[in-house]
């Protein structure tokens, strides 16, 4: 909610200036580049390496022990001057613009045989649109629930990830941001330790999953109604579990919630706690490969039924307040993620969830029921091979009770007009293109759709346009 950000300045004379410096030091990062994908994320998914890998001859051997990596992005959003008879303490504006800026360093060390330690720190600066409210599937993966006018340091990610190789064969990886170089066999059972981002290991997907290079849509990179536990950057403490064997993967996960809901202050020793499955299926599709996963949350925390909350505004002639009525309980859900390469350069994926509608969202995003659709094109085609260009549609909605709740004035953890008369489908359809200056240096440009912003069919269609600029080591 709002009460965690600081009111914005007016900054926008620094925002172009902000975006001309990553264009000046994407040189310096391109001196310095490893030979890897341009589009390679941040975090890699762990799947199984793919079965024409040529083999390793040895799982260390000649390999450094340690690796740095860095990356910086800005953010550039506005919307439009779109139809809004009335709004709230949780609405878009129209006419506004805001900018983020990051930087991140990936630190890494092998610590033993097989076993990893990574540091992410990092330097934030700027605000998600309206201190990233307004809309369910918001608009920047890039906005943190936490804006500051100022840059500041956060550790993001310290964990350990150790790998144990249940088979003979060996297969080499690539080294990258997260990933020191090696070699793994099929058969493996991997474990993560320390502070980490649940959606680095589950929920993960080749071609919408990476705000800084793909889509910006929260509810396009994630499945819109997976809840997952997270403090207000994104990141929790806990624990992951993986096996894989044969074209399948098993993973479970046991994480921090936050002390209440969209804190940026996390429930230390599972005091509050989600728990995460996921079952994974990889597969070849003609020779194409591509992949389906299955995951489930369940959050075990002090959470507000929404009648409740409701029945409590009535009471006492207020707008509905869960914190007035939380109680331990418990709030699930359950999501549907699949990729699949069609060509070498064509790529399409899905999403489809749908997660408790009773009881109040806790650290995510206020979506209940999800779809989305989406293709990814490199641009072998039109002769940039770099390039990317990006096409995904989304539909969101929310239940009978949590429409009420907003219809009465309560307010989510990132929408509220303070009425909701014309509840509605939240539809976005979001394209990018993304221009390969040079391996090291992308620049993007956005543009995203919004029907019935905060399920409101008062206000809106939205257009936002955005500019992304992201530079890498």
């Amino acid at each position: 909610m709002a009460a965690w950000r600081e009111a914005p300045a007016c900054a926008r004379d620094g925002r172009w200036r902000r975006a001309a410096v990553l264009a000046v030091l994407a040189p310096i990062f391109a001196g310095g580049a490893h030979a890897r994908a341009a589009n390679a994320p941040p975090v890699p998914a762990q799947d199984s390496p793919p079965a024409t890998a040529a083999p390793s001859t040895g799982e260390t051997a000649g390999v450094s022990p340690f690796a740095i990596y860095g990356q910086a992005t800005y953010v550039e959003q506005e919307t439009d001057g779109f139809h809004s008879p009335y709004s709230g303490p949780n609405s878009l504006t129209p006419d506004e613009g805001r900018e983020t800026t990051d930087a991140t360093l990936f630190l890494g060390a092998r610590l033993w045989k097989d076993a990893e330690l990574w540091l992410n720190p990092e330097t934030d600066e700027g605000f998600g649109l309206d201190d990233t409210l307004g809309l369910a599937g918001f608009s920047s993966g890039e906005a943190y629930k936490v804006g500051r006018n100022a840059p500041y340091f956060r550790l993001q990610r310290a964990f350990v990830r150790q790998t144990f190789n249940l088979g003979a064969d060996r297969t080499a990886v690539e080294a990258g941001p997260n990933q020191l170089a090696g070699a793994v066999s099929s058969d493996r059972i991997v474990v993560t330790l320390g502070k980490f981002s649940v959606v680095d290991v589950f929920d993960t997907n080749r071609y919408a999953h990476d705000p800084s290079q793909d889509f910006l849509n929260w509810s396009v990179i994630d499945a819109g109604s997976f809840d997952y536990a997270a403090d207000a950057w994104g990141y929790t403490v806990g624990a992951a579990g993986e096996w894989y064997t044969g074209p399948w993967a098993f993973r479970a996960g046991l994480f921090d919630l936050s002390n209440v809901p969209n804190s940026p202050v996390l429930e230390p020793c599972c005091d509050e706690y989600q728990i995460d499955l996921e079952m994974e299926h990889r597969h070849e599709i003609l020779g194409r490969p591509g992949k389906l996963a299955l995951t489930g949350f369940e959050s075990h925390a002090r959470m507000a039924l929404l009648e409740d909350a409701i029945d409590y505004g009535i009471e006492t002639g207020t707008a509905p307040d869960p914190a007035a009525v939380r109680e331990y309980r418990k709030r699930d859900g359950v999501s549907l993620d699949f990729e699949q390469q069609i060509t070498d350069d064509l790529g399409v994926f899905a999403r489809a969830g749908d997660a408790g509608g009773n009881v109040e969202t806790y650290d995510f995003a206020d979506i209940d029921r999800t779809v989305s659709l989406g293709m990814s094109l490199q641009g072998n085609p039109w002769h940039r091979p770099t390039d990317t260009l990006g096409l995904a549609g989304v539909a969101n909605t929310i239940s009978a009770e949590r429409q009420r709740y907003l219809a009465d004035g309560g307010l989510g953890i990132l929408i509220g007009d303070g009425q909701l008369p014309h509840p509605g489908h939240e539809d976005i359809v979001e394209t990018y293109y993304s221009w390969a200056i040079i391996p090291a240096l992308h620049v993007t440009l956005d543009y995203q759709w919004v029907a019935n912003p905060g399920y409101n069919r008062d206000r809106g269609p939205v257009s936002i346009v955005a500019v992304r600029v992201h530079a890498q080591l």
